[in-house]
């Protein structure tokens, strides 16, 4: 990837899409894993962050103690039509629906044949591989950690015990009666939401539609509590600013201004988008 955006392209193209693509998934691999070009502080104080994990904590128990039980319950005795409705749009939450295409877009550009085209080409093509890599990693990293740490927590969903008890732990249980906090739809949701929406600000409102409706849909099916939604959300939208600034440390999509603010590249136009397809066409 070139400092701004993409991959530095070696002219001599690979023989086959297979190794073209290997070849350019190593060499995104290796920007992605190199130093930071830059090193900066984040600027927020230690007791900062130990406040804002208080409040964190805070809230979370306070949800358990004063909303959990009594939202599951009510849940259960909402009319069966309105179940059945967020029933229907709750797997939309699930991570596949999103890193499944987003991967194959990935190796799709990753296949192309780069070193054939035009320098400027070759930029606008790197460019949409940083952002495409972004959006993968900014949902696929989240998702992970939430996989793993749920099931470390063993946190009961409502009603696995017959009642919608808050309290039931039972940490390294691995199984998914026992992997309720964070919800895992919850944090692909708001990650969607913040992945997305840093990248294409005007449609943030669509993307807080559909994680708002996939958060309340996790405790309409009594899959979760309103403090595992909550946990998920702020999974979802840390591992987002997390993983951008990975890339901005790196100059990879984004960049750090002054006073630690990140800032996004320019990404290539839709006519430049289409005079790449047209010189590919044209091979």
């Amino acid at each position: 990837m070139t400092a701004v955006n993409g991959l530095h392209q070696d002219p001599k193209p690979a023989e086959t899409p297979l190794r073209r693509c290997a070849h350019n998934i190593a060499a995104a691999v290796t920007v992605l894993l190199r130093p930071p070009r830059l090193h900066r502080p984040w600027g927020i104080a230690p007791r900062q962050i130990g406040v804002a994990v208080v409040v964190g904590l805070g809230a979370l128990l306070l949800c358990m103690i004063f909303i959990d039980g009594a939202s599951a319950n009510a849940a259960q005795r909402l009319p069966r039509w309105v179940i059945w409705s967020f029933e229907q749009i709750t797997d939309y939450g699930k991570s596949g629906w999103f890193l499944w295409p987003l991967g194959v877009l990935f190796l799709a550009l990753a296949a192309l044949p780069h070193g054939r085209l035009t320098r400027i080409s070759q930029g606008v093509l790197a460019a949409l591989m940083v952002r495409v890599g972004f959006l993968f990693l900014a949902i696929g990293a989240p998702s992970l950690f939430d996989t793993i740490i749920k099931r470390m927590i063993g946190r009961a969903r409502p009603f696995t015990t017959g009642i919608a008890d808050p309290f039931v732990f039972s940490p390294f249980k691995w199984t998914a009666d026992y992997a309720s906090l964070p919800s895992g739809h919850a944090t692909t949701a708001f990650a969607v939401l913040a992945a997305f929406g840093t990248l294409w600000p005007r449609w943030r409102t669509i993307f807080l539609v559909y994680a708002v409706a996939i958060a309340i849909s996790r405790v309409v099916v009594t899959a979760h509590y309103p403090s595992d939604v909550l946990a998920g959300g702020l999974v979802g939208a840390g591992g987002v600013v997390l993983v951008r600034r990975y890339f901005a440390l790196r100059r990879l999509g984004f960049s750090l201004g002054p006073g630690n603010g990140i800032h996004q590249y320019p990404g290539p136009s839709l006519k430049r988008i289409k005079a790449v397809a047209r010189e590919l066409l044209a091979e």
